[in-house]
C-alpha cells in the first residue's frame, strides 16, 4: 500500500481478528449445514443482545457521506457533511449514529479511482471495528451499468440491462455481473443495488426505461436470475429492485408519487415473475419502490410503507426472508404523504430492514429511537431486521475480513480479460432497426468521410464520453476520417444550421439521438441533414423508441445502442462499419408515434447484414 497514513493490510487484519474474537469468535460465512447456520444465528443473537438501543437503531440505516476518505476528506466535503449530517467525516458518522452501511455516490466524491475507493472502504470498516461494539459495515452503491454507474473507468463498464436484454444471453448477463461484482468486491463495495427487476412495459417511463431488461416478464426473469447468480457468485450481495415493480409508470418517483394501475392478475403476470426468479436464485436483498399499487394495497400508501405489500406479499406470499432495503428515503415519492419523522418508522412497520439515505439522518434516527421507546415499534421487531442484516454481513465474510488490498485492486479492476469480455458482450447487443438500400455496413471506399453529430449527455460515471467524440474516435480507429460536432439534446436552430453546413462534402452523417419526442428539435436536425442528400444513420443512445418519432425524416439507417457509455458506442460503430454483425434483438416493442396501439417493430425484431 502507499506510504501515506493508510494502515497496512496486516494491521487491518489484526484489528478485525481482535474485534471478531471479542464479539463473535470469527463466525463463518453462511455454512453449508443447518446446524452450522443455526450456530451463526445464535452467535449473532448474542451480539445483538449486547448492543445498546442506539446501536441497534443505527444498524438499520445506510447513509451517504461526502468525501474520498473516511477520516480526511476535502474541506468542501467536511462542510457538506456538517451541513447535511452534522458530522465532519464518515468515521464520525459511524461513531455518532452507529450506521450499519454507507452508500457511495460519484457526486459525493466517494468514487475518484479504484485505489481511493479501496482506501475509503477500509477506513469505513476500521471505523466500524473501532467502536465499543465492533461491527463491520455494508458498503453499497448503484452500479447497474449502462446509464446508472457510480464507479467509472478504469473499472470495467459492461453493457446495461436493456442492452443485455437485446443480446438475450443469460450466460452473457451472468458473466457481466460476475465481472462487475468481482471488481466491486476488490474495492470493498459488498452490496450492489442491481439488477433492476422492473418490466418496462411503458415507453413513456421516465425513470426505468433502459435500466430494465425489457418488456417480456419471462425474459426479464431469466436475465435477473442470471445476474443475481453472477453478482453473488463474485462474493457480493445483489439487490433486485424496485418491488413490487416500477415498469409501468409515467411519473418519476424521485419527484412524485407514481400510481401503478395494474390489477392483481396483471401484477402476477407482468411484475411478479422477475422477483420470483430473483428469490429462487437466492437474492440477498430486495429494494422497495416508492409507488402506489391500489390493487395490492387499497390504502394507497407507497409500497415502501405498505405492510400488505412488503409483509403480506413479499414475505408471506413469495416466501422471501432476506434483507429488504428501502429506495432512497430522500425521494419525493416516499415523502409526499408522510413527514420525514414518520417515514422510517412506517417503513419498519411495513417490513423493511435497511433504511436508505434519509434526507435528515438525525430526524430519522431519533424518530426510530423514540418509536421503540414509546412502544410503537418493539425492540423485538427491530432485532428481526438487525439479525437479517448481520446474517448478510456474515455471509459476505465481513466478520472474518472486511478489508481489501491494493494488490487485489490491481489484479482485478479493469483487467484486460474483463475489458475484452465487455466488448464481446456489447457486440451481441447492438440492434439494427432500419437499413434503406443496404447502406450498412459502411465501406471506407465509399463512405470514408464521416460527420458525427448529436446529443452529448453527461457520462453516467463521469469517466466516459462525450458520445459524439467517442463515436468519432471509434470510426477513426477503424480507418475512417471522422469529425465530431455536439449538437445537444435540444439543438438550437443555429446549431442545426452548423451541422448542415458541416455535412457538406461528407459521405455519411451519424446522428446520436436521445429520447426523441414529437416536438424535439432532434427531429428537425435529422430532417435537415437528410435533405442535404448525405446519407444519415441514427443511433439511439438511450431508449430504443426514438425511431418511431423519426419516421418520415429521411434517415437511411437506424440502430439502437441502449446507452451512451463507451463500451456500447464502440460496439455500435463496429456494427455500422461491418466489423461485427448487429446481433441484438429488440427486448421491447416500438409502437407508432401517431398510434401507440400499432406496433412498428415487435419484441425480437432486429436486422442483420
Amino acid at each position: 500500500m502507499p506510504a501515506r497514513s493508510t494502515p497496512s493490510r496486516r494491521t487491518l487484519l489484526a484489528a478485525t481478528a481482535a474485534a471478531a474474537s471479542a464479539v463473535l469468535v470469527s463466525p463463518p460465512a453462511f455454512a453449508a449445514t443447518p446446524a452450522a447456520h443455526a450456530g451463526t444465528r445464535d452467535r449473532l443473537r448474542r451480539l445483538i443482545s449486547r448492543m445498546s438501543l442506539e446501536e441497534k437503531v443505527g444498524q438499520l440505516f445506510v447513509m451517504r457521506v461526502y468525501g474520498h476518505s473516511a477520516t480526511s476528506p476535502d474541506q468542501a466535503d467536511i462542510d457538506a457533511n456538517l451541513s447535511e449530517i452534522g458530522v465532519r467525516t464518515a468515521a464520525e458518522l459511524i461513531e455518532r449514529y452507529h450506521v450499519g452501511g454507507i452508500i457511495y455516490f460519484a457526486w459525493a466524491h466517494n468514487t475518484r479511482d479504484p485505489h481511493q475507493i479501496a482506501d475509503l472502504s477500509n477506513g469505513i470498516q476500521q471505523a466500524g471495528l473501532a467502536k465499543s461494539t465492533p461491527i463491520p459495515l455494508l458498503v453499497s452503491t448503484d452500479q447497474e451499468h449502462g446509464i446508472v454507474a457510480r464507479v467509472g473507468k478504469p473499472a470495467t463498464l459492461v453493457p446495461g440491462a436493456m442492452a443485455l436484454g437485446a443480446g438475450g444471453s443469460r450466460s452473457d448477463a451472468r458473466e457481466a455481473a460476475r465481472i462487475a461484482g468481482a471488481e466491486l468486491a476488490a474495492m470493498g463495495i459488498v452490496q450492489n443495488y442491481a439488477p433492476v427487476a422492473d418490466v418496462n412495459v411503458n415507453p413513456a417511463n421516465p425513470v426505468i426505461g433502459v435500466r430494465s431488461f425489457g418488456a417480456d416478464p419471462q425474459a426479464v426473469a431469466g436475465l435477473v436470475a442470471a445476474q443475481v447468480r453472477g453478482y453473488q457468485g463474485a462474493g457480493i450481495a445483489a439487490t433486485s429492485k424496485h418491488f413490487p415493480g416500477h415498469g409501468d409508470t409515467k411519473d418519476d418517483s424521485h419527484f412524485a408519487l407514481p400510481t401503478i394501475h395494474h390489477t392483481r392478475e396483471q401484477w402476477l403476470e407482468l411484475d411478479a415473475p422477475p422477483f420470483r426468479a430473483a428469490i429462487a436464485a437466492g437474492i440477498d436483498s430486495i429494494m422497495t419502490a416508492h409507488i402506489v399499487v391500489p390493487a395490492l394495497d387499497p390504502s394507497e400508501d407507497p409500497a415502501t410503507l405498505s405492510r400488505p405489500i412488503l409483509t403480506g406479499i413479499l414475505r408471506e406470499e413469495l416466501g422471501y426472508d432476506g434483507v429488504v432495503v428501502t429506495d432512497s428515503l430522500g425521494m419525493a415519492g416516499v415523502r409526499e404523504k408522510y413527514g420525514d419523522d414518520r417515514v422510517p418508522v412506517l417503513a419498519l412497520k411495513a417490513g423493511c430492514d435497511q433504511l436508505l439515505n434519509p434526507p435528515s439522518l438525525s430526524i430519522a434516527w431519533n424518530a426510530v429511537l423514540q418509536a421503540v421507546r414509546n412502544g410503537e415499534l418493539t425492540e423485538e421487531r427491530i432485532e428481526e431486521s438487525i439479525l437479517r442484516i448481520l446474517l448478510l454481513k456474515s455471509k459476505l465474510g465481513l466478520f472474518r475480513d472486511p478489508f481489501v488490498s491494493h494488490r487485489d485492486v490491481d489484479r482485478t479492476v479493469g483487467k484486460r480479460s474483463h475489458l475484452a469480455a465487455a466488448d464481446r458482450i456489447a457486440e451481441e447487443t447492438t440492434t439494427l432497426l432500419a437499413n434503406e438500400n443496404g447502406i450498412l455496413p459502411l465501406s471506407r471506399r465509399t463512405h470514408r468521410n464521416v460527420l458525427v453529430v448529436g446529443a452529448d449527455p453527461a457520462s453516467p460515471s463521469g469517466t466516459t464520453g462525450p458520445p459524439t467524440t467517442t463515436l468519432a474516435g471509434a470510426f477513426t480507429e477503424l480507418g475512417f476520417t471522422a469529425t465530431a460536432l455536439s449538437t445537444g439534446i435540444t439543438p438550437t436552430a443555429a446549431k442545426i444550421d452548423e451541422a448542415v453546413a458541416a455535412a457538406a462534402g461528407k459521405d455519411v452523417v451519424i446522428v446520436g439521438t436521445y429520447n426523441v419526442s414529437a416536438t424535439s428539435p432532434q427531429r428537425t436536425l435529422v430532417s435537415r441533414l437528410a435533405a442535404t442528400g448525405v446519407p444519415v444513420v441514427t443511433v439511439a443512445i438511450r431508449n430504443p423508441y426514438d425511431i418511431a418519432q423519426l419516421t418520415g425524416t429521411g434517415f437511411a439507417a437506424s440502430l439502437a445502442a441502449y446507452s451512451w457509455t463507451d463500451v456500447e458506442l464502440r460496439a455500435a460503430v463496429r456494427a455500422i462499419a461491418g466489423r461485427s454483425e448487429p446481433e441484438g434483438r429488440l427486448p421491447v416493442p416500438v409502437q407508432r408515434a401517431d398510434d401507440p396501439t400499432q406496433v412498428l417493430y415487435p419484441i425480437g425484431y432486429g436486422m442483420r447484414y
